[in-house]
């Protein structure tokens, strides 16, 4: 069996190290070799979707409290995450965009006012 590309290989949510394991998918209570956080969670998973109710893709999917620690969903399989610094997705450096949009300066902004008083005067 190959490996995956390393684009599209299972990582993990905290570090981002490539998981080597030797089944397909991780064992409950396994542990990233990077970091230690368990590789078996929600935040791990393809299924994941915060937006959904229960923040998973499978309805029927019991409740988990804690989404970083392990849990003993059967339905769990690994996420495919991109590399970390591969090129961004059809929608652009959209953190970029959201920053320079909403506070976040953009670098080739010209230095302007930063708080209340440095546009309204210093009330003295």
């Amino acid at each position: 069996m190959t490996p995956p590309a390393p684009e599209t290989a299972p990582r993990c949510h905290r570090c981002g190290a490539v998981w080597q394991g030797a089944a397909a998918q991780p064992g409950f209570k396994e542990t990233c070799t990077g970091c230690g956080a368990y590789v078996h969670c929600c935040l791990n998973c393809r299924f994941r979707n915060p937006a959904l109710h229960n923040q998973c893709a499978i309805p029927e999917t019991d409740w988990v409290g804690d989404r970083k620690h392990l849990n003993f969903c059967e339905q769990f399989e690994f996420s495919r995450r991109p590399e970390a610094g591969a090129a961004p997705g059809p929608g652009g450096d959209a953190r970029g965009r959201f920053d320079a949009l909403f506070g976040g300066a953009a670098p080739e902004d010209p230095p302007g006012p930063k708080g209340f008083d440095d546009l309204f005067g210093g009330g003295g």
